[in-house]
This record gives C-alpha cells, sequence and structure tokens, in this order.
C-alpha cells in the first residue's frame, strides 16, 4: 500500500552510492538544459522569462516522486507553452498580471484533471486523440513555435494579427524594413554552436554552452544599450503628438473596459433574477449597453493598433557621446554636421499607455533583463473581475486538450524509455505524477508543464537510475533562483528564440503523413487536414485538434455503419479469401459470407441488406455460412437482426449457419433463446468444418461443375464432379 500511495520508495530497492552519483551528476546535467530552456519556454507561453523558472522548479520533482517513470523529465515544453499562451490569448493580453493569474489558474486546472483520470483509472481517456490527429497538429505546432520566434530573431516587433499566418507577414514586412543585424547574428552565432557542438558529442550540454557564451558577449559588448528618457527628448512634434494620441486611446480601452465590467456585473444580477423567458427592459437595455462598450472597445483599439504600428517603423538617432540628455530626431532629420552614434534607435511600444518621463528608447538588442530574487510560493490568484468557479469553466475546455495532449507526450516518451531499461510503466500512476506536478507546481507560480523529449534523452544518457536525477534538478533550478538570477541578466533574447527553434527541429516528423497514408489512407488525410487546419486556425490551436477528433469520429462511426462484408472463396491456397478482391471462382450454391464487425445498433441491419442483395445475384443459392470469426460484440439491435435474417432466409426455402463464432456472441444468443432458433447443429468451429457438412448435404441435390468448394466432397465423389 505504501508503494502505491508513495511510489518513490521502489527506489531504494538495491540502491547505493554508485547510482546515487550517477543520478546527482545527470540531475546536474538535465539541470543545465532546463534553466535556459524553460526560459525560452516561458516567453513562448506569454509570461516573463523567468516564470520558465518557476515551472522548472516543483513539477520535475513532484513528477518523479508520484509517477511510475524513473527518467521522464518534467518541465515547460514547448507545445503545451504554445498552447497555454493560445489558450488564454482571448482572456488577457499576453504578459499582463491577469495573463499571468490565468496561465497559474490554467496549470491547477489541468493538474486536477489529470491526477482525477489517474486516480480514477482513466488513462485509456487519451486514445482519444489518435497517432494520426497527434501527428498532424505536432508538425503544425513545430512550424508555428519555430516561426513565432522570428520577430525576436530579427529584431523586430509586431502586434499580432487575428491568424498566425498574418502575423509572420507583418514579421518578415517589418524585417525588410528593419532588421536589427547584431540580434540577427546573436541568434545565427547560437544556432551555429548547438548544431556543432550536437554533430561533436551529442553528451555536450549545447544550450548551455550557447547560452553562456552569448551572455559573455552580450556582456563584454554591450549589446543591450536602452535608455530611458523623458518626451521632451524626443524632437519631432509629430511623434510626440501620436505618442499623446496613443496614450488617449488606450487610457479610453482602460476607461471603457471598466464601464464594461460594471456592465457585465449588471447583467449576471438580472439574468440571476429573470425567471421568464422574455427579456426585460433593463436586460435589454443592460445588453445594448454592452455592445456598445465593445464596439467602443473595438474602435479604441483599432486606432491604438495603428498609432502603435507606426511609431514601431519609426527609427532615430542621436548625438555621439549623448551624456545624461540625449535627444533623439528622426532619422533623416538629424541638425546638418551632427555626429551620430551609428546606431538606429527605436521607441519600445506595447499595450500599456506611456510613461511620459521614462519612455523606453531601444538602441541595441533585447535581453532578458532583471529577473526577481527567491522563490515564490502563494496560492493560484484569480484575474481581476472574475470568480474562482467563472475562471475555472473558461479555463476547462482549454484544460483539457492541454491534458490529453500533455499527457500523451509525457507518456510516450516514458514507453520509449522504458523499451531501453526494462522498466514497468503505470500510465495511470503516470497520470497522478503529471497531475500533482501541475497542481502542486502552480502553487510555486508555474504554468502547465508535460515530460520532455529532450531532457528526458539527457537523463538516460546520464545513466539516471532513478527520479532522484529529477529531485538533483529542482534543487539546482531553486539555487539558481536564490542566487544567480543576476548572471541571467545579459541573455540575448534572440538567443533564447534559437533556442525554442532549435528543440521543435525534431517535432516536424514528414515520415509520419506517409507512415499514416500506408497504414490507411483515411487517417492519412485526417493528418493533412489536422496539419492544414492548426496552421490556419493558428494561435487558435484547439480548433485544429477539434477538427481532427470530429474527422476520427466521422471515419469511426462510417466503418461501423458500413463494416466490411465479403463474399468468400477458396484459394489455391486452400484458404478462405475474398472473391472479388482476389477474383476468386464462387459456388453457386453456398454463400460464404463474412461480417468484420460489431453487429450493434449502428449497422444491424447491413448484414441483412448485404445477404439479401447476394440471394438476388444468385438465383440458385441454397445456403448461406456466416463466418462469424470477425463479429466480437452483437447488442440487442444485432440480434434483432440476426433473427430477422435467419427467418426470412429460411422463408425463402434455404439454410443459414454460423462458424467460428466467438463465446461473447454465443452467450448474448443463449441468454435471448435466438440460439434455440439457430438450433446448436448450425453452430459449426470453424469454416472447414461447416463445409464439410454443408457442401455434401447441397450435393445430394446436385452439384455444380468446377465448384472452388469441391474439395469438401468424399474423395470419389470429388473425382467425378
Amino acid at each position: 500500500m505504501l508503494t502505491k500511495v508513495f511510489p518513490f520508495l521502489l527506489w531504494f530497492k538495491d540502491y547505493d552510492t554508485g547510482k546515487f552519483r550517477t543520478d546527482v551528476v545527470a540531475g546536474i546535467t538535465v539541470a543545465m538544459v532546463l534553466i535556459p530552456q524553460s526560459m525560452a519556454y516561458a516567453q513562448l507561453a506569454g509570461l516573463p522569462a523567468y516564470y520558465g523558472l518557476y515551472a522548472a522548479f516543483l513539477p520535475p520533482m513532484v513528477a518523479a516522486l508520484f509517477g511510475s517513470s524513473r527518467q521522464l523529465a518534467t518541465g515547460p515544453v514547448a507545445v503545451v507553452s504554445l498552447m497555454s499562451a493560445a489558450s488564454l490569448e482571448p482572456l488577457a493580453t499576453a504578459g499582463s498580471t491577469e495573463f499571468i493569474a490565468y496561465s497559474v489558474l490554467l496549470a491547477l486546472t489541468v493538474g486536477v484533471f489529470q491526477f482525477l483520470l489517474g486516480v480514477l483509472r482513466l488513462g485509456l481517456v487519451v486514445n482519444l486523440l489518435s497517432h494520426p490527429v497527434v501527428n498532424g497538429f505536432t508538425n503544425a505546432a513545430a512550424i508555428i513555435i519555430a516561426s513565432s520566434q522570428f520577430s525576436k530573431l530579427f529584431g523586430v516587433y509586431v502586434d499580432k494579427a487575428p491568424h498566425h499566418y498574418e502575423t509572420i507577414l507583418n514579421v518578415c514586412r517589418s524585417a525588410i524594413h528593419y532588421t536589427h543585424m547584431p540580434t540577427l547574428a546573436m541568434g545565427l552565432f547560437s544556432i551555429a554552436i548547438m548544431v556543432v557542438l550536437k554533430r561533436v558529442n551529442p553528451k555536450i550540454p549545447s544550450v548551455l554552452v550557447a547560452v553562456t557564451i552569448t551572455t559573455v558577449i552580450s556582456f563584454t559588448f554591450k549589446f543591450n544599450h536602452d535608455q530611458s528618457v523623458p518626451l521632451t527628448s524626443i524632437n519631432a512634434p509629430t511623434v510626440v503628438t501620436m505618442i499623446e494620441d496613443f496614450n488617449t486611446e488606450v487610457a479610453g480601452i482602460i476607461q471603457v473596459g471598466s464601464e464594461r465590467a460594471a456592465i457585465n456585473a449588471k447583467l449576471k444580477a438580472i439574468l440571476g433574477h429573470t425567471t421568464g423567458h422574455v427579456p426585460s427592459s433593463e436586460q435589454m437595455e443592460a445588453e445594448y449597453n454592452l455592445a456598445r462598450a465593445n464596439a467602443r472597445i473595438n474602435t479604441l483599439k483599432a486606432s491604438s493598433g495603428k498609432i502603435r504600428e507606426a511609431l514601431r517603423l519609426l527609427h532615430f538617432s542621436t548625438t555621439k557621446d549623448f551624456g545624461e540628455s540625449p535627444v533623439f530626431y528622426l532619422e533623416g532629420n538629424t541638425p546638418a554636421g551632427m555626429e551620430t552614434d551609428g546606431r538606429k534607435w527605436r521607441i519600445k511600444v506595447g499595450n500599456k499607455p506611456f510613461n511620459l518621463d521614462s519612455l523606453n528608447m531601444i538602441g541595441a538588442g533585447g535581453v532578458v533583463g532583471s529577473i526577481p530574487k527567491g522563490l515564490k510560493i502563494a496560492i493560484p490568484g484569480l484575474p481581476s473581475n472574475t470568480t474562482f468557479l467563472g475562471a475555472i469553466l473558461q479555463l476547462l475546455p482549454f484544460a483539457v486538450i492541454i491534458s490529453l495532449l500533455g499527457f500523451m507526450e509525457a507518456i510516450a516518451i516514458a514507453k520509449a524509455m522504458a523499451a531501453k531499461t526494462g522498466q514497468k510503466l503505470d500510465p495511470n500512476q503516470e497520470l497522478i505524477g503529471q497531475g500533482l506536478a501541475n497542481m502542486i507546481g502552480s502553487f510555486g507560480q508555474s504554468y502547465a508543464v508535460s515530460g520532455s523529449f529532450s531532457r528526458s534523452a539527457v537523463n538516460l544518457q546520464a545513466n539516471a537510475s532513478s527520479g532522484i536525477s529529477s529531485v538533483v534538478t529542482s534543487i539546482m533550478v531553486a539555487l539558481t533562483l536564490l542566487f544567480f538570477t543576476p548572471l541571467l541578466y545579459h541573455l540575448p533574447q534572440a538567443v533564447l528564440a534559437s533556442v525554442i527553434m532549435m528543440a521543435v527541429i525534431g517535432l516536424i516528423n514528414v515520415k509520419g503523413f506517409v507512415h499514416a497514408w500506408k497504414a490507411k489512407r483515411a487517417d492519412g488525410a485526417i493528418s493533412v487536414i489536422t496539419f492544414i487546419c492548426t496552421l490556419y486556425f493558428a494561435p487558435h490551436l484547439e480548433e485544429g485538434i477539434m477538427v481532427g477528433v470530429a474527422l476520427t469520429f466521422i471515419v469511426f462511426i462510417y466503418k461501423n455503419l458500413r463494416p466490411r462484408v465479403a463474399l468468400l472463396s477458396m484459394s489455391q491456397d486452400e484458404t478462405f479469401k475474398s472473391s472479388v478482391k482476389y477474383g476468386l471462382k464462387e459456388c453457386n450454391h453456398i454463400a460464404v459470407v463474412r461480417f468484420d464487425g460489431p453487429l450493434i445498433f449502428t449497422n444491424a441491419s447491413y448484414l441483412e441488406d448485404k445477404v439479401l442483395e447476394f440471394i438476388t445475384e444468385k438465383p440458385d443459392l441454397r445456403h448461406i455460412l456466416i463466418e462469424s470469426s470477425g463479429i466480437n460484440d452483437v447488442d440487442a439491435s444485432g440480434e434483432e437482426a440476426l433473427a430477422i435474417l435467419i427467418e426470412t432466409v429460411r422463408e425463402s426455402g434455404r439454410g443459414i449457419s454460423f462458424s467460428s463464432m466467438k463465446d461473447e456472441v454465443v452467450a448474448v444468443l443463449d441468454r435471448t433463446h435466438l440460439l434455440e432458433v439457430i438450433g446448436r447443429e448450425n453452430l459449426y468451429p470453424n469454416g472447414k468444418k461447416a463445409l464439410t457438412v454443408i457442401y455434401q448435404q447441397i450435393h445430394k441435390e446436385g452439384a455444380c461443375g468446377g465448384c472452388p468448394l469441391s474439395k469438401y466432397l468424399p474423395v470419389e465423389e470429388a473425382m467425378s464432379a
């Protein structure tokens, strides 16, 4: 019982100091990869980089303690990070306080759902996401993730468009207008380091090496060169007017947003007291005011967005050695003879109003910046103007998808490692471990996490023998948060972008499409359609998954509505095969019919229809043998249809019998007394014995010449036939 509740107790069976030393080294090695990766993935999730460290603190340790895999490395991963950001984008602005609160609450919701699935032994529910759907989604997600980092790689800033491909087009236009070459060079240099080191020796922590080298270069050559200046330092009246107009528009959005929240609260109160079906005048007025507020906000967002885009495209110059009071001129409008510092300066524009006393001017590449020291343990907070239940209900649909997708990723990685180590896995225990990792992690301000393939591979290569390695990884992250965060200040944003891009290359699997197509064309089509829809609907990734799942169920239902019904005949190797598929001659008097699938309500009448069709095509037919090895289930509708079929065939003066019927199906027919109607003498253990009896009975009335079933005659009669 103790090992069921505390599975980590099994680690210490035959454990020794040698294994402990190996686990410690493995844990430190994984931490070296995890720390920079987690910061990159946090930004992919729409959060400040240091929230990746929060997500890398508790979850690895908790997942290892309560899961079943001893090498699975849990923490921030690319696909779940992207799903988290895409899910919350409609609810709050990325990076805002509300967005952070939603992210942490989403992790809690995901954890509770996974934990309940594990406790209730419902791990099989992950089969709702078929392999073709996951393959199509994962390939699309890899492309979306990689392309989402282009703006950081080129050092440009654009607003997100309704569709991801529109955002990428905007990034490309902006990159043509302005690409910060040192930023691009830093990103490409870090990619080169990681590629070369992986080829030289895959065991070298290439990510850590790239991050360390580029951070040292960034610090040495002052890669980041931002300045905070008052509005009066901008020597461009048109730009000053644009900034003031932008502040007015954003202030209007905030004001109307507060009014909308009040209207929403009033409308909820009215609806709570409404008993009739006809809306009251107060309700209609509140709904009208809400529509006006939404329209006003959309108008203000559109106008502020245009100003923001215009400001981002402006370039400024300032004097060389400008001292503490720089003056910025629009590029091309600098005073004659002024010697500039050689930089292209830009205004950093966000979604919040400008602080007119401290405008942030970007003069070089972006870096991670300040990271708060210390661990952050707290109860997950609620976004403003929402209740706990209301927030959970908003997040639940996204949490279900992330839970299933995240667990599928984790269990697939765990199974791959178990195949190499011989370890026994328990999917339900793994669900409990992943669920607790997300639940407890949310109290450490973590967002949703899952198992990581790259870090699990590092763990395995380092010969980790138990979850102690993951505990050591968590301790290393905690030490980083407590003492070493200043070392990460100068880490370039472009390097984090390159880390993400390199990590997701492995997710692209074109062979998966080919494999699915070869296995089943319908599966190949579903995989491709899921891929295309996910790309098109991005950033609303859940819609691509929904399309794939819907197509899977449609194909599944269609197969159950019209299972395969085949006429069989004897082939040259004396086995029964489909006469149509293999071009075999059929007996005119005996029809061997195979039904592949459960005989249930969805297809109950289909078998009868096909048999009657065969009778119409073969007027000399005297007996029908139902080869029943493919019927693995029968319900009340199927049993009723079978009874009607037997009655119809016998009333036409023909015989009917069954072979290879499964015990479960026989039990159903016995309970409903249909077995008495069929007659036990008409049930045969296999097709060979059935035809030995049936053919000789039919032959007494005259055999057809050259019949493919003549081998079932006695030898002397077969020779004469």
